[in-house]
Formats: C-alpha cells, sequence, structure tokens
C-alpha cells in the first residue's frame, strides 16, 4: 500500500485503531479521524515506532461537526496529500437499547446522527478526492439490524447498507470508486462491552482478529480494479 492515503473513522479504538496500524504495517499513510485525542496520540505513536511512517491526527466529533467541517477536512486532504485512495468507516456510537416505545428521542437522534448522517456527510465530501483514481469507500455495518431492541443503532447499520448500495450503483458506471461493506462479527470492543454487560469477553475476536476483512478488500479489490 505505499503511496496510498487512507481516512480511518474511529481510529482512537477499537476496530478502527487496528484497521489503521495494519494499513500503516502495509506501507499506507493513515489519517486518524476520532474526537479523542489522547487514544489518537496513542494509535499516532505506535505507528511512527512500528513503521517509520508518520500518520495524520484529524480531531472531529462527528456529533457536533458541520458540512463545512467535512468539506474542510476534504480540502485539508486535498491540500497536504493531493489525493485520498480510501476511506474506511469504522465509528459507532451504540446509543440506547430498549423497547422502540422506550427510546429516548434525543439519544435516538444523536445515534441516527453519529452513525448514519455523519458518514453521509464526509462520504459526499471526500467523493471528489475518491473519483480522482482508483479508491476504496468500506463501510462497517453490524448483523443486529433487525435484531430487538437495538433501537437507532441497528436502524442506521441497515440504512447504511442501503446507503452502500445505491453508492454502489451510482458509482459502478464510472468504475473508480469500489464500495463495500463488512460485518466483522462479535469482536472484544468497548461499544461491545457496554451492549453486552454481562457476557465474558474471553471467546471473542479482538480487534487484531478482524483486519484481515478490511486490507484483503483493498489488496484483492485493487489488484482487480488494476
Amino acid at each position: 500500500m505505499a503511496d496510498q492515503i487512507i481516512l480511518i473513522t474511529g481510529a482512537a479504538q477499537g476496530i478502527g485503531a487496528s484497521v489503521a496500524k495494519a494499513c500503516a504495517q502495509a506501507g499506507a499513510t493513515v489519517i486518524l479521524l476520532d474526537k479523542q485525542v489522547p487514544q489518537l496520540e496513542a494509535v499516532y505513536d505506535e505507528i511512527v515506532e512500528q513503521t517509520g511512517i508518520i500518520p495524520a491526527i484529524y480531531p472531529l466529533d462527528l456529533k457536533g461537526a458541520t458540512v463545512d467541517n467535512y468539506k474542510q477536512l476534504a480540502q485539508t486532504i486535498s491540500d497536504n496529500f493531493g489525493k485520498l485512495n480510501a476511506l474506511i468507516h469504522c465509528a459507532a456510537t451504540l446509543g440506547q437499547l430498549a423497547p422502540v416505545m422506550n427510546q429516548d428521542p434525543k439519544t435516538w437522534a444523536e445515534t441516527i446522527h453519529i452513525n448514519l448522517t455523519a458518514t453521509y456527510l464526509l462520504t459526499q465530501a471526500c467523493l471528489p478526492l475518491l473519483k480522482q483514481q482508483t479508491s476504496h469507500l468500506i463501510f462497517t455495518t453490524d448483523a443486529h439490524k433487525h435484531t430487538a431492541y437495538w433501537g437507532a443503532y441497528g436502524i442506521s447499520k441497515a440504512a447504511i447498507e442501503a446507503f452502500a448500495e445505491q453508492l454502489k450503483d451510482e458509482l459502478e458506471a464510472e468504475g473508480k470508486v469500489i464500495v463495500s461493506t463488512i460485518d466483522p462479527g462479535e469482536v472484544r470492543t468497548a461499544l461491545y462491552a457496554r451492549a453486552y454487560p454481562a457476557r465474558n469477553p474471553e471467546h471473542l475476536n479482538l480487534p487484531d482478529d478482524v483486519v484481515h476483512h478490511y486490507i484483503g478488500k483493498l489488496n484483492i479489490e485493487a489488484n482487480s480494479a488494476a
């Protein structure tokens, strides 16, 4: 992945951090996006120590970011790197697990915004850069989308799959942006611990165990596109 510029959301911890480190180990320059600056800096330091490649940090809170914030991010990437080879969406919030009739409307709206609307706005802002060359757009989804009590989290993941299919259909003719979805399964993350506080996580995959799904998409599909 030498000379590849890859933007990864949710890069401060969990799957996003592991994907970022794996991409850097494969030679890519990664842009680490998250709201948690100390954790971003820790991932940054680990990448530099392990690879010698200097990543970029872009602190951004998806809950409060505006359309102009996303446009500025895309412009910053253009100014500093001149291109974007991949955008990998790993950021997500769990929101509230409860029956529909008991869902808090404010929490519902925030969860939909972070998991769906922010993903749409960031994708829209970055599409001009992605379309400049063969590139990859990867969304992280979840099998819980149709399960009881998963509320706005489940709805947002179902919507992400629909959004990805729309984009795939719209962009197929140009042959530039390759759109994929990945369901990494049950992984030992902070989000999983919140969803299942009573479960023993020892049997679960670690984030490092599922990064091959993401790297495989980038490598296999890059080769087929070439």
